[in-house]
């Protein structure tokens, strides 16, 4: 009971935080945005507008709710659901702190030993929503939207699978806790042997959450809103909600396979001094790095032609992925000879 209780707790923790993390995301995307522009961004609800995505989400809470008379009325309702749904269960198994963490009674909900190979089988699934959407709105710009995020999905997802078994074959195990203790014995991230395999895996990442510049499922000006087209008020906010925590899901699985999880930066020189900092500031420190450079992403390159998405992920990306593979392969073999 008490192992079920705690499980129950840290839920519940992930999710407020996750929640609150989201909403505060979108003001900071329009405050950095706007900056990069020479802009003020959101100023009028709250100091300096902190307040923004409060109003923003009550807002969406009151608006009226349509759904198209021609729909498929069951499956436009179940497409939000399943989106929402499969953006917070994966963080079942990302571990915030160490098994110390959180007075002790560990910094992650669960630790199985096929956590990343659950965490990526989970995120795919999340485009079965999109198509549900596109599908049920019977409307062509929806359709065409969740189409081309069938295609980016498919082309994108290979390439960090393969991407991703460099960290794990340096790590041995599928854990996400066990690659973060690897980190810890090897006494250096992931990311500096690894960082070919890096800079794949976060690419692949941007596109696979449909951000700039591979946005094309939603391109305003082709699709006009894309696959979310016909949904508003509450049904739209679990789309926007679901694709803000993705985000953060891609930077916590960056984190935590090449940035060395809670782990503090440059150890031998901070620890003397920063020892009192709990792992999960860290863990959060990094995320926020992550997500700052999406945003700098978004505000700095235009985007794609779905041609030139297509030839990135299937001509570049893949082969990179397979040769850093292979390497890393023969250098571990040759290490253990």
């Amino acid at each position: 009971m008490d192992f079920l209780l705690v499980a129950v707790v840290k839920i519940i923790i992930i999710l407020v935080f996750i929640s609150l993390g989201v909403a505060y995301l979108t003001y900071l995307e329009r405050k950095v945005i706007g900056h990069m522009q020479v802009r003020l961004g959101p100023m009028r609800v709250g100091w300096h507008g902190l307040l923004q995505p409060i109003a923003d989400g009550l807002k969406l809470v009151i608006k009226e709710d349509i759904i198209p008379t021609q729909s498929d009325k069951l499956m436009f309702i179940l497409a939000p659901v399943i989106c929402f749904l499969h953006a917070f269960i994966v963080y079942t198994f990302i571990p915030f702190d160490g098994p110390g963490g959180f007075w002790g009674y560990g910094g992650y909900v669960s630790d199985v030993n096929v956590g990343l190979l659950f965490i990526l089988a989970v995120a795919s699934v999340g485009v079965v929503g999109i198509i549900l959407g596109g599908w049920a709105s019977n409307s062509k710009y929806p359709l065409l939207g969740s189409l081309r995020s069938v295609a980016q999905l498919v082309s994108y997802e290979v390439a960090m699978g393969l991407a991703i078994m460099g960290p794990i074959l340096l790590a041995g195990s599928l854990s996400m806790v066990e690659i973060v203790k690897a980190q810890e014995k090897m006494g250096v991230w992931f990311f500096v042997p690894q960082i070919v395999a890096f800079v794949i895996y976060f690419i692949c990442g941007v596109a696979e959450t449909n951000r700039a510049p591979f946005d094309l499922p939603e391109a305003e000006s082709e699709l006009v809103g894309g696959y979310h087209t016909e949904y508003s008020g509450f049904r739209f906010a679990i789309f926007f909600l679901a694709e803000y925590a993705n985000m953060i899901t891609v930077s916590a699985i960056a984190v935590t396979v090449f940035l060395g999880g809670w782990m503090m930066p440059f150890p031998s020189l901070l620890k003397p001094y920063l020892s009192f900092v709990p792992g999960f500031v860290w863990f959060c420190l990094k995320v926020m790095f992550f997500l700052f450079v999406y945003l700098w992403i978004r505000a700095t390159f235009p985007r794609y032609r779905f041609d030139q998405l297509m030839s990135i992920g299937w001509k570049i990306l893949l082969p990179l992925s397979i040769a850093n593979l292979v390497v890393t392969s023969f250098i571990i073999l040759y290490l253990k000879m």
